[in-house]
């Protein structure tokens, strides 16, 4: 059928991409990493997560439409076509490649002109960042993790936003719109006491750096249990500066 009904979307970026076209209507499935808007997971069934989804629950949707991305979701999306249901997969990996794959959804779903009014506002709002970056004095160097376990960075667009932002991706030779390399340990090691600023996706977890290298090695007060009371923060009783 075209435009499809109904769309079950394997990735975030096809939820939130059809929200900003006015194509919700048409969504009948999501992943479960998909955050934005928040009322998406609210009002539409979460069939998966990013390399595992359940193929009965995306069947018994009855899906006109399949949208995954890239050769990590291949085995989901060879599985539904095996069942019949029509897939396509995206594979951007640049920050052209994410506006293609906008007007491409844009297209998949009726929605050209909306999808080519929002393309032109991401152009105008790299442009807008570009400009301040120009004026910075200074560019922190950023190490951008996307996965923890295997370690995993230097997806292309990630640098492209990097350097857009007034920023120096530490790890430039990896930076490529193809499939994702993993940075070396030896890289890791011997770029590590250069870090001074650091970026991680919502999708791994949260980080905060210390303050310096000695920060977690600080002594904490007898009296107090939790790590974050340390006597350096001089907090509560913790104020003595009695270390354990």
């Amino acid at each position: 059928m075209f435009p499809p009904e109904r769309i079950v979307c394997l990735t975030a970026e096809t939820v939130e991409t059809l929200y900003l076209l006015g194509a919700e209507a048409r969504i009948a499935g999501i992943t479960g990493f998909a955050q934005r808007p928040p009322q998406a997971r609210r009002a539409k069934p979460i069939i998966g997560a990013f390399t595992s989804a359940d193929l009965d629950a995306i069947c018994a949707l009855e899906p006109d439409l399949v949208l995954g991305f890239s050769d990590l979701q291949a085995e989901i999306a060879a599985a539904l076509v095996r069942r019949g249901v029509t897939v396509h997969v995206f594979n951007q990996r640049s920050l052209a490649g994410i506006l293609e794959m906008i007007a491409s959804l844009g297209a998949l779903v009726a929605a050209s002109e909306p999808a080519a009014a929002l393309v032109a506002s991401l152009k105008g709002r790299i442009a807008e960042a570009e400009a301040r970056a120009a004026r910075r004095h200074k560019r922190p160097r950023v190490y951008f993790e996307e996965w923890d376990e295997p370690m995993i960075c230097g997806i292309g667009w990630i640098s492209e936003l990097i350097a857009l932002a007034g920023g120096i991706d530490i790890f430039p030779s990896v930076r490529r719109p193809a499939p994702r390399r993993r940075a070396s340990s030896a890289a890791r090691r011997s770029s590590a006491a250069r870090r001074r600023s650091f970026s991680l996706p919502g999708a791994a977890r949260n980080f905060v750096p210390p303050r310096s290298p000695r920060a977690l090695a600080l002594p904490r007060c007898r009296r107090c249990a939790p790590a974050r009371c340390m006597r350096s923060q001089r907090r509560s009783c913790c104020s003595r500066g009695r270390p354990s």
